[in-house]
């Protein structure tokens, strides 16, 4: 999501902007995000990383402190999670380089389905127009972008289910990518646009309308390769459809 200005209370780290809830949100489920980065991984690789981020938060109530006591830990959090994915390459711990390309790119007012665009700018926030519905589950920074695949979104409509581009809310559907390889930690160079898979996104209700029997958890990561994922934004710029999406560039 693009925000037009910072909300009071908002906190920078460089150049994203957190909201209060960004933070108490973030903060919430540090733990959570380290560990979908370690999934099938050496943890001990970023065992001191994660370490260093639950210090952070250790004795803290992130949803009930006072605005006042976030950023620091939010700070400390961010700078060790960061990290963690430039430790998993060095040790060489993500996949190789490959190349695919943008079937499709998608932005709403809020809620799903997303509509198509042929082309769009990304800032820092994510794509500029793009909106959700509320911000209580959607929005961080680490969640600038939500992405996913053709090659999933096809498995499912041979099984029956209405899924298209953009149905379930993604903003850029890719093509030609390994879908077991894009996941938290990997970079990818999208149009002029680079960012780093965060994080799984978790289905909800609102995409019941596209499965079978109302069955949107199918799209849950626990299921496999067949999650769409958020992406933290490292380089702004243009992305049009056709442009390449290269995996580890």
């Amino acid at each position: 999501m693009m925000t037009d200005m910072a909300a009071p209370g908002a906190i920078r780290i460089g150049p994203h902007t957190f909201t209060v809830t960004d933070a108490r949100r973030t903060l919430a489920h540090a733990g959570d995000l380290f560990d979908v980065l370690a999934e099938g991984r050496d943890a001990a690789v970023i065992a001191a990383l994660r370490a260093e981020a639950l210090d952070a938060v250790d004795g803290l109530d992130p949803l009930h402190a006072p605005a006042e006591d976030l950023a620091a830990p939010l700070r400390a959090f961010w700078q060790a999670w960061t990290a963690a994915g430039p430790a998993l390459r060095a040790a060489g711990e993500l996949p190789a380089t490959a190349v695919g390309s943008v079937a499709a790119l998608h932005t709403s007012a809020g809620g799903v389905p997303k509509l198509p665009q042929d082309a769009v700018e990304v800032g820092f926030g994510g794509v500029v127009g793009d909106r959700q519905g509320t911000r209580v589950h959607h929005g961080r920074p680490w969640q600038a972008l939500c992405l996913w695949s053709t090659e999933v979104i096809d498995g499912f409509v041979a099984d029956g289910h209405g899924l298209f581009p953009g149905a379930a809310g993604e903003n850029i559907t890719i093509t030609g990518l390994r879908w077991d390889d894009v996941r938290p930690g990997v970079t990818l160079a999208v149009g002029e646009v680079r960012c780093e898979v965060s994080s799984y996104a978790v289905p909800c209700r609102k995409n019941a309308a596209w499965f079978a029997d109302g069955a949107f958890d199918l799209m849950h990561h626990r299921h496999g390769p067949v999650s769409r994922v958020y992406a933290t934004v490292l380089e702004p710029g243009r992305i049009a459809t056709g442009d390449p999406a290269t995996l580890e560039p």
